[in-house]
């Protein structure tokens, strides 16, 4: 790509190279090798921003690989990323710092009557490192002839005055802090395209700013949750202890307690990786109320329960990250209120950005997958009417598992929202039979309650991040926005005592001279909490320049 053309034009666009914008590059450069593929991604390498737990259901990716590569199980890269087959599946609730109570025959007992939780099921599925998983399709899309640009991050769609995306605009480079530019300053270019597909992950910068321009709605807005992970690298008896195909789904301690609180959604995670390591991770629903609540300390706690320590005490955390999750489900998908596609006209949105995660499966990899995987067969129908690629994709989703899943798994995150895990997680059994809930979104849901298992000691943020190897140029302007600095100093401080401070994983946001900053924009992990969580929405998170964010290798 010319850094200083005004005038690049390609088939088709695809924004993010994770694994919903990989798998339709694939896709499409298996069905129709002739046309021209560009994928764009913000990272320096495909993978480097994608984090995930991960458990992979493998139809889908088995379907794309057996088209793109048939031979792919005897490639190495096969036996790296594919190396941990799940046959063990324990779903454990913990209560207090030392009881765990393994709960799976409750989910066996709903699939056997056909309950929607029923779906929690794992085995035979894949323990695997999104991050691997992602390096490894960036490489197929490449040898397909695809083109995966790294280090290109886009700030905005282009719409022209037909009302179609005609491509998207870069991100300069080269501005100073106050927005001066400097002497490598580059303007960022006007990528034109017949065909966007928007594949950017969680909460997109560019997919929300088409949401607005095009006019797309949710039926319910969009819910999330905040996940934090470390690899922890344990003996050699402690991962065999644990088992190479095993993963583990706690609920419980330490974010909801019955009676006594806390009361929040979520669970944590043990899952194994190569060679000695084991990931461990925490996932909270971002409408937790407690306003001195960081979902860190949460994972530590977790991480002293006697049943966890048993498998990591001693062990070293060789990697970090953390992001958020769509958890919204059908209802929180954007749709074109004339047509229902998902995108409109010739934009498609794929992924965690349309929100394709099955909270009853506690899974969404393969559906971004597969929803690349139906963006691509909808372009390919589509090469002589763009504007008809959307309602053609959408169509395709419907009729794929997919959409069958997220049709089943309707009403799950909102039932727990509007009654609270106690009774929400009951009722959600009956979730598609219930009426719409209109609950609060996530920022409202903050009070001043306080978090009765904050841990001693502060969550080092620090060598969080430095285990994450996030960097980005330290001159460029912050990419994070407090709108009204006197909100934060007039209400937010007084009243919650700056939760941005406490709830940022990468300790981004400091008080300096009494004014709440995002001192340390080149810490940030990209994960958006900021702009999801503020207790007054003050926060927006922009695009940095292409190439910095986190250099995840094996989460």
């Amino acid at each position: 790509m010319a850094k200083n053309s005004q005038y690049n034009k390609v088939s088709v666009l695809i924004v993010g190279a994770g694994p919903a914008g990989l798998a339709c590059a694939i896709q499409l450069k298996c069905e129709k090798p002739e046309i021209d593929v560009c994928v764009i991604e913000k990272g320096p390498d495909p993978g480097n921003h994608s984090l995930s737990g991960a458990v992979l259901e493998a139809e889908p990716l088995h379907t794309l690989l057996d088209l793109a590569v048939p031979d792919w199980r005897d490639s190495d890269a096969a036996k790296d990323v594919l190396a941990n087959v799940i046959d063990k599946d324990d779903i454990m609730f913990l209560l207090g710092k030392k009881l765990a109570f393994n709960i799976f025959f409750a989910i066996e007992l709903g699939k056997a009557f056909g309950l929607g939780f029923g779906q929690m099921i794992h085995k035979g599925d894949y323990s695997v490192s999104i991050s691997k998983l992602t390096k490894w399709m960036g490489q197929i899309a490449k040898d397909l002839g695809a083109e995966v640009m790294t280090g290109f991050a886009a700030k905005d769609i282009i719409i022209d005055e037909s009302g179609e995306a005609a491509g998207v605009k870069l991100v300069d480079q080269g501005l100073d802090k106050e927005g001066r530019e400097q002497t490598n300053y580059v303007e960022g270019e006007i990528v034109n395209s017949d065909f966007v597909l928007l594949a950017e992950g969680c909460d997109g910068l560019v997919t929300e700013s088409f949401v607005e321009k095009a006019g797309l709605q949710r039926k319910a807005h969009s819910l999330f949750s905040v996940a934090a992970k470390e690899l922890i690298k344990v003996s050699p008896e402690q991962y065999q202890k644990f088992g190479t195909d095993r993963v583990v789904h706690a609920m419980g301690y330490p974010i909801w307690t019955p009676v006594i609180g806390p009361g929040m959604f979520g669970g944590s995670i043990i899952y194994p990786g190569l060679q000695d390591h084991l990931s461990v991770g925490m996932i909270v629903g971002a409408d937790w109320k407690y306003c001195d609540f960081n979902v860190q300390d949460a994972l530590t706690n977790f991480k002293n329960h006697s049943f966890v320590r048993q498998f990591i005490e001693g062990g070293e955390v060789v990697e970090a990250g953390a992001k958020m999750i769509p958890e919204g489900g059908c209802y929180a998908i954007p749709r074109d209120p004339a047509t229902g596609s998902i995108g409109k006209g010739n934009v498609m949105i794929l992924g965690d950005s349309a929100g394709f995660v099955n909270m009853l499966k506690i899974k969404g990899l393969h559906n971004a997958i597969n929803s690349g995987m139906q963006a691509a067969k909808a372009v390919a129908e589509s090469l002589d009417a763009p504007e008809k690629a959307a309602v053609k994709y959408t169509e395709l989703i419907e009729q794929s598992a997919a959409g069958e899943e997220m049709e089943s798994a309707k009403n799950f995150r909102q039932t727990v929202a509007k009654f609270g895990p106690l009774q929400g997680m009951p009722l959600s059994v009956l979730g598609g039979l219930l009426p719409e809930f209109n609950v609060e979104k996530d920022y409202e849901a903050t009070t001043i309650a306080r978090y009765r298992l904050k841990p001693n000691q502060d969550f080092d943020k620090d060598t969080f991040t430095a285990m994450a190897a996030t960097e980005h140029r330290e001159e460029q302007p912050s990419h994070l926005r407090i709108l009204d600095s006197e909100v934060c100093r007039t209400r937010c401080t007084p009243k919650f005592d700056s939760p941005c401070i406490t709830f940022c994983p990468a300790g981004v946001y400091e008080t300096i001279h009494d004014e709440v900053e995002p001192a340390n924009p080149s810490n940030c992990l990209h994960c958006k909490t900021c702009q999801r969580k503020c207790p007054f929405d003050n926060i927006r998170w922009t695009v940095p320049e292409g190439g910095g964010g986190p250099r995840y290798k094996r989460m």
